[in-house]
């Protein structure tokens, strides 16, 4: 695993629980992004052989039309099981070989998968963001901790998702007759300016550009070239 990713940790979920939570205390949740970033780069994780090997997706967007730049595909083995909530030990070291891949580095980051919206206020997207050092969106589809009311029908619409008195995340209805999404930031980027973007980011499916465009590769519906 990932030196950069993980440190010191001792492979327990006691250490993993520990380290989330320092980490968690580096996430900004200031606006610290280009306003109109010139790439913007999406990621995702799907399986092969039964779960034993790991394969990272990753695209670049130009950042004003959403035209497809690049396209990554990494693979690596299994290096643990699932584990609710420390998703990111399993898929990261993967997904920051993909982003290594990539042709330029993005200006702007969107993950499919958690932000803030964590128990410990540290997902995948905020990990990934921690360690990398760019503006950083999870893109979720399913809640992994909090209470919300479901947001109205209409594309756009929004309630906030709470977890302990807290907001952890949007969550956001991207298409109508769709369940929302959940958008929370993962690093250098607001609660609002998460919501904002991912928005901007829409083209008439469920999931933002970005993402679809990776979770395509990541699942296999869309192989190799994208371009």
């Amino acid at each position: 695993m990932s030196l950069t990713a993980f440190g010191d940790w001792d492979g327990s979920i006691a250490g993993a629980h520990t380290l989330q939570t320092q980490l968690a205390a580096q996430v900004s949740l200031v606006d610290d992004a280009p306003a109109l970033p010139c790439t913007i780069a999406g990621f995702d994780v799907g399986f092969e052989d039964e779960g034993n090997t790991t394969r990272a997706a990753a695209v670049l967007l130009d950042g004003s039309t959403l035209q497809l730049l690049d396209s990554v595909v990494e693979r690596t083995p299994t290096s643990m099981p699932y584990v609710p909530g420390l998703l990111s030990f399993r898929e990261l070291p993967t997904l920051l070989l993909a982003l290594q891949r990539l042709s330029q580095v993005p200006d702007l980051v969107v993950v499919d998968g958690q932000g803030v919206a964590h128990p410990r206020r540290l997902g995948i997207a905020a990990h990934f963001g921690v360690v990398t050092g760019l503006p950083t969106i999870g893109v979720a589809k399913k809640v992994l901790c909090g209470r919300f009311e479901p947001p109205g029908p209409e594309p756009g619409a929004r309630t906030p998702l709470i977890h302990k008195g807290e907001q952890i995340a949007w969550m956001l209805r991207s298409k109508l007759r769709c369940n929302p999404l959940i958008v929370s930031p993962g690093h250098r980027v607001s609660m609002d300016g998460a919501v904002q973007r991912v928005m901007g980011l829409l083209r008439g499916y469920r999931l933002p550009e970005p993402t679809r465009l990776a979770d395509r590769l990541a699942s296999r519906r869309g192989e190799m070239p994208l371009l």
